[in-house]
């Protein structure tokens, strides 16, 4: 708990720094935002033995909210950016990272295409970002759940950790498609199987109503887009490296 509300605490400090909105605001200081939203509550075993011996690969699967347009945008999508906050923030360690990122796939065509590029990549760790288009298609919910415990299967019986991505929030769509609904689909399924989640759809959230980000003008300014993507890849990194460390061992009496 004391955690928690240091975290607020820091939370509500950063905030006060970026009240004139995102032209005066630090970047580093628009990512921390995200942290209260990022829970670690499951370890990432896979990617600690690949730390130990100094060379993490990563697979990344998705759907077109992991990419960015333009000739510059896979090297400013999250999944570069991820890479290169991995990269300096493990000195020593070979980060590798490979995409199968696919526009309109919903998480059952993902599963299709899951063997075979565990096969090529073999990575410590899947990062699967999925919902949005399943939300957009009304995908049963039932189905849509099934679909990812499928997923996580296989890739744990490939050697691999799973991280989910939930959908991204858009104050523009919120009305109209159930994104929520199916980002809490990911947070039940992610619980039940102890996976971690990477609560995009909160983060971004938070970020919209803290004005942190403009998301109303987010579809015109790729800038916008790209400093998203950048601090989704620090957050992710952070998340990656903290899941991966050895749990401390519990004092005697449990204190």
């Amino acid at each position: 708990m004391t955690g928690r509300l240091a975290s607020l605490l820091a939370v509500l400090v950063l905030a006060t720094q970026v009240q004139a909105g995102p032209a005066l605001a630090d970047h580093a200081a628009d990512c921390r935002l995200g942290e209260l939203q990022i829970d670690r509550n499951f370890p990432l075993p896979q990617v600690a033995r690949a730390l130990a011996a100094k060379q993490l690969s990563i697979l990344v699967i998705g759907a077109g909210s992991s990419l960015l347009p333009g000739t510059s945008g896979a090297a400013n999508a999250y999944p570069a950016r991820l890479q290169h906050a991995l990269a300096e923030k493990l000195p020593g360690v070979e980060v590798k990272l490979a995409t199968d990122v696919k526009a309109k796939h919903s998480a059952a065509e993902m599963v299709k295409s899951l063997a075979p590029a565990l096969s090529s990549a073999k990575p410590a760790l899947v990062i699967w970002q999925t919902g949005t288009v399943d939300a957009m298609q009304g995908i049963d919910q039932d189905q849509f759940s099934q679909a990812l415990d499928k997923g996580i299967n296989i890739a744990r019986s490939a050697g691999a950790d799973v991280v989910f991505i939930n959908p991204q929030y858009s104050p523009r769509t919120e009305s109209m498609i159930a994104l929520g609904t199916y980002a809490e689909n990911m947070r039940w399924v992610a619980v039940q199987k102890e996976v971690l989640l990477f609560d995009r759809f909160s983060i971004m959230k938070l970020w919209s109503d803290l004005g942190t980000f403009d998301f109303y003008s987010a579809t015109k300014k790729l800038d916008i887009a790209e400093s998203v993507h950048d601090c989704i890849g620090r957050l992710l990194a952070g998340l990656v490296i903290e899941a991966a460390k050895p749990s401390e061992p519990q004092a005697e009496g449990g204190r």
